[in-house]
């Protein structure tokens, strides 16, 4: 057996220094989301309620401690922790602690399923937020041709994702800066006006709020609008580091709590009055020459917004895929940018949705009274693979990891009862969800059952029959180089379907056979084999243990293998046909692919059927083997492999009849006449 500590990739280090250069570009990708909650959060607080120091106060204070309690404490200081090589995201977290239970696979699945879900509604609600704005300018602009001009946004958004954002990307951080330090100066100018709305930080004001207030705890759906970019912020870890993202949240979170306060000092001037449709606190607070450019501005910013959450989520899905919870889909590289993808299918279900949110609800009020559950359910997945994650590899002491669970537990349950309110406004999008939840789980179970099938045999038994048929000139060649790919991860064995087609299914023969297995690694970007030789000079074993956002392009690594071994003098891969060995060209390869189907001769119980038959199913919409591997330009031939999980049983006694005995012909008259008789 030979080994490599790993092949050649792209640089692995991240970006762990605090620089200006770093902080700018967090500032683009990472608090989009969260830097654009002013436009809404605050209005929706207020909403058509008349005005008081109770209701002004007691939202921004839960705003306020909100921010501090969930964004701060438990993302940027405890779950950012949770540092998988530099990566983050729930996928990253579950690939940390998920040795330590089973059940922690439908945390992972239900929160990437539910941040999937919010792809479709951040970017319509941000982007209506802002455009809405225009109402304050023309009072008479009507609801329809804010959708028109939110559709054509967006669409133009997700159209431009193929090329992707390497250009536009760089203008993100400088965007951003100027963003957050326009709403800060908005509301530091708000409260030198009115500063006893400083009282507001006191949390005994968030507290009356829940407790006094006439049905004040239900508000707690629409204050929790204000972090619901925190788990974003985790995701995009990768791109910028832990420093980057906790010293850069030192500005943004000022910045924030600036222009809440702002928006709650101009509002404090309407008291016992209700605030108009048009009148949205954060427009008011700009004096009127700069609501245009604060509009543009906000347009801007939300675009930023939504393109963090739509790179989020090809993210998202790529590190499915390579889990193995969810179907195999083209994943494309529109630059040389590392971490920069896109994924066609995910790119037009989600401007799907975002268009039928659109249309739908139309007005960012009417978005807002869906949005949040999702996030909410998102952030309790997190805190359980936090807890594990705590216990399990920080080696916390129980207590304390108890107390801080019980804590933001209570905190995110609380949200998640006030937030039951919107069920019956997303339904839609609860199907929607729940739809991506049970894909998941279809394909992680379905692709578990199949493998558990998994027949094993000894390549030492075949191994002198390998090496005859290797040399066996009375069979046609196949190939000079033979490849399949196998599931067994274990020494000296392969599957029996393997052994069958080479051996039996057609003889194949071969100057050499390859088998290559790859396994998915708890890092995410590792790019690490091992080399088995199974038949001295006939049949080798290449072990892959690839990052789970690496994509596995197997001729490449395949290629870069046999370069490294025949640098070692390991292999020569030159053709052996004569006229091709005088030139030293090298030998042709021919992949074969397994692909296994459900037989019908299986005897299921309900719950197996549901889930073997929808695998089955989604995987008809998935792309090949060959496409995601990258053998759809190589030779590849692909053999059908019956899957049989319970054989079913004859029902019935097969019994053998007599043998008939011969007779005498009969007329053919007779015949047409008993035809014609039975025609009667």
């Amino acid at each position: 057996m030979s080994s490599s500590p790993a092949l050649a990739t792209e640089d692995n280090i991240h970006l762990r220094r605090v620089s200006a250069a770093g902080l700018l570009v967090t500032l683009g990708i990472i608090f989009g989301d969260i830097g654009t909650s002013p436009l809404y959060v605050f209005q929706t607080i207020i909403g058509d309620r008349p005005v008081s120091e109770l209701l002004v106060y007691g939202g921004v204070s839960a705003v306020f401690w909100t921010l501090t309690l969930q964004t701060t404490i438990k993302y940027i200081l405890l779950t950012l922790e949770a540092d998988n090589h530099g990566e983050g995201g729930i996928f990253s977290l579950f690939s940390l602690v998920k040795s330590r239970g089973h059940w922690l696979l439908f945390p992972a699945i239900i929160g990437a399923g539910t941040l999937l879900a919010d792809g479709i509604i951040t970017p319509p609600i941000s982007v209506s937020s802002a455009i809405e704005g225009l109402k304050i300018l023309y009072p008479a602009l009507n609801t329809e041709t804010i959708v028109l001009i939110v559709i054509v946004i967006i669409t133009m958004l997700f159209t431009f994702q193929q090329f992707g954002t390497k250009v536009v990307g760089a203008a993100f951080g400088p965007i951003m800066l100027l963003w957050f330090s326009a709403i800060a100066a908005l509301g530091l100018a708000q409260i030198l006006h009115y500063p006893g709305v400083l009282a507001a930080l006191n949390p005994m004001y968030a507290i009356r709020l829940l407790t006094e207030y006439p049905k004040g705890f239900w508000l707690l759906g629409a204050v929790f609008l204000c972090t619901t970019g925190a788990e974003a912020l985790y995701s995009d870890l990768g791109h910028c580091g832990r420093k980057n993202i906790r010293t850069s949240w030192i500005f943004v979170k000022s910045a924030l709590v600036l222009n809440y306060l702002g928006q709650a000092a101009w509002t404090m001037g309407h008291v016992g009055h209700t605030l108009a449709s048009n009148q949205n606190p954060f427009f008011m607070i700009a004096p009127k020459w700069g609501i245009v450019p604060l509009i543009v501005l906000a347009t801007m910013a939300t675009i930023i917004a939504s393109q963090a959450l739509i790179s989020g989520s090809y993210t998202l899905i790529s590190e499915a895929v390579s889990l193995r919870f969810w179907p195999k889909v083209r994943v494309l590289f529109p630059t040389d940018q590392r971490g920069q993808i896109y994924v066609p299918s995910i790119n037009w279900l989600l401007w799907f949705g975002c268009v039928c949110v659109q249309l739908w609800f139309k007005t960012s009020e009417a978005m807002t009274a869906a949005y949040g559950f999702s996030i909410t359910v998102a952030m309790l997945m997190t805190s359980l693979l936090l807890m594990q994650y705590l216990r399990g590899v920080k080696h916390w002491a129980l207590p304390v990891v108890g107390l801080i669970m019980l804590v933001f537990l209570t905190v995110e349950f609380s949200f998640l009862i006030a937030n039951i309110t919107k069920l019956l406004n997303r339904l839609g999008i609860l199907v929607f969800e729940w739809g991506l939840i049970s894909m998941m789980y279809v394909g992680y179970r379905g692709r578990e059952i199949k493998n558990s099938l998994l027949s094993l045999l000894p390549v030492a038994s075949t191994k002198p029959t390998l090496q005859e048929l290797s040399q066996d000139e009375s069979v046609s060649k196949y190939a000079s180089n033979l490849v399949y790919l196998t599931h067994s991860k274990k020494a000296g064995e392969l599957e029996n379907e393997i052994l069958y087609s080479i051996l039996r299914k057609q003889p194949k023969r071969a100057d050499r056979y390859w088998f290559i297995n790859m396994s998915i690694a708890t890092d995410p970007y590792s790019t690490r084999y091992a080399v088995e030789e199974l038949v001295s000079g006939v049949a080798y074993k290449i072990n892959f243990r690839l990052g789970f956002r690496v994509q596995p392009r197997l001729n490449l690594l395949f290629r870069r293998v046999l370069e490294q071994m025949g640098e070692r003098g390991e292999i020569d891969i030159t053709s052996r046909y004569d006229s091709l060995a005088r030139y030293h060209m090298p030998g042709d390869f021919r992949f074969v692919v397994l692909e296994k189907v459900l037989s019908y001769d299986n005897d299921l119980s309900l719950k197996e059927r549901i889930i073997l038959n929808g695998y089955f199913f989604i995987n008809r919409f998935a792309i090949s083997d060959q496409q995601l591997f990258g053998l759809d330009t190589s030779d590849v031939a692909l053999e059908k492999v019956p899957l049989t999980v319970k054989p079913a049983s004859a029902t019935h006694h097969l019994q053998r009849d007599e043998p008939v005995q011969a007779q005498d012909p009969v007329p053919v008259a007779s015949v047409q006449a008993e035809l014609a008789t039975e025609k009667i």
